[in-house]
């Protein structure tokens, strides 16, 4: 377990890596660098990467989980196939460390429940690396929103796509890519997963869904949201973009781009009813430019890098002892949603 603070000072956590490919020595060189904490070591499936990531650190590469957790260890990421996710992290999670697992938590939602109990039975932080929550753009709208009314979603369109890396092919684009976006809508959801899923999808190079459109719709007090989400790993460009049309505001995010806007609806509102009013009495408006209605905020977005962002926020949540922002049971409804998305393609295929 983390050291308490001690005399008003923190002791720097001890933290590891498993897994230092593409994603993983970005979670080695945070923990290498960030005042707050120490890399105790790296472990990797590729001897000769470990120690290249290790050396390049001042740090140790180590051969197994095991002999890691026995270096001294308050928390490690993990960053190895997604197909493995629970053999790893289930000798850290006994031996009560804590445990940032890149998306999806596992390979289905069974694992994660099982990860989620090891946690909970063991005292030990378990968060998700769901990153897009991290991303400038995103922390610019939970600010903004949070300055103003709810903005309460009642439609969202997501749009994500990429040309084909050929990394993930194991799996299906929902699981490698849509993901992300489920984490962000389900968030924006409150946690609760859809009432109704209907979802199309295509097989065109990989033996799983390319392409995938999926169709969530809840029934909320309020009303009614649907969203309409799209991922493809066959696109010629890549776009990342999210909509929300809500009550009292709609909010445009472009990840890639690192831009956002949003107008609010309480902006022109005594305009809008004058407009309304006249549209009843049949007055002729077409000379009237919809844009000077409305009050265009462009998000402030922040240069924070979005790995730091989500590490600094696993580290709190094992000083504290508190619920970090993306838990095992968010990861779980998130897996819970996918997995029903892809037995709707399946049907459809």
């Amino acid at each position: 377990m983390a050291d308490s603070p001690q005399n008003g000072s923190e002791k720097p956590l001890r933290c590891g890596a498993v897994g230092v490919g593409r994603m993983g020595q970005h979670h080695a060189r945070v923990y290498a660098t960030h005042a707050s904490c120490r890399l105790v070591g790296v472990v990797d499936a590729n001897p000769d990467r470990a120690r290249e990531i290790a050396q390049r650190h001042d740090s140790a590469s180590f051969t197994s989980e095991e002999d890691l957790i026995a270096a001294g260890l308050d928390a490690v990421s993990i960053a190895v196939p997604t197909t493995i996710h629970r053999k790893v992290a289930e000798p850290f999670l006994k031996a009560g460390v804590s445990c940032l697992i890149e998306k999806p938590l596992a390979s289905d939602a069974k694992e994660a429940a099982e990860l989620k109990a090891l946690a909970e039975a063991h005292g030990a932080v378990l968060m998700v690396g769901h990153i897009e929550r991290f991303n400038p753009v995103m922390r610019a709208m939970q600010r903004a929103t949070a300055a103003g009314q709810p903005v309460n979603p009642r439609f969202i369109e997501v749009h994500r796509v990429s040309p084909m890396t050929f990394r993930s092919v194991d799996i299906g684009v929902v699981m490698d890519m849509m993901i992300h976006d489920l984490d962000v809508v389900l968030w924006l959801m409150g946690g609760r997963e859809p009432d109704e899923i209907q979802a199309s999808g295509v097989a065109v190079v990989t033996p799983f869904e390319d392409i995938c459109n999926a169709r969530l719709l809840w029934n909320l007090p309020q009303g009614k949201c649907v969203a309409n989400i799209t991922a493809s790993r066959l696109a010629l460009k890549t776009e990342r973009v999210t909509r929300i049309t809500g009550e009292n505001a709609y909010i445009k995010i472009d990840y890639a781009a690192k831009t956002g806007t949003i107008i609010r609806r309480v902006a022109n509102e005594i305009q809008m009813r004058e407009v309304t009013e006249q549209l009843r009495r049949g007055v002729d408006l077409t000379d009237l430019k919809w844009q000077d209605l409305v009050n265009i905020e462009p998000l402030t977005i922040d240069g924070a890098e979005p790995i730091v962002a989500e590490i600094e926020a696993f580290l709190h949540a094992v000083r504290t002892g508190t619920s970090p922002p993306i838990n095992a049971e968010a990861g779980l409804v998130n897996l819970r949603t996918a997995e029903r998305i892809v037995d709707a393609v399946r049907r459809f295929m």
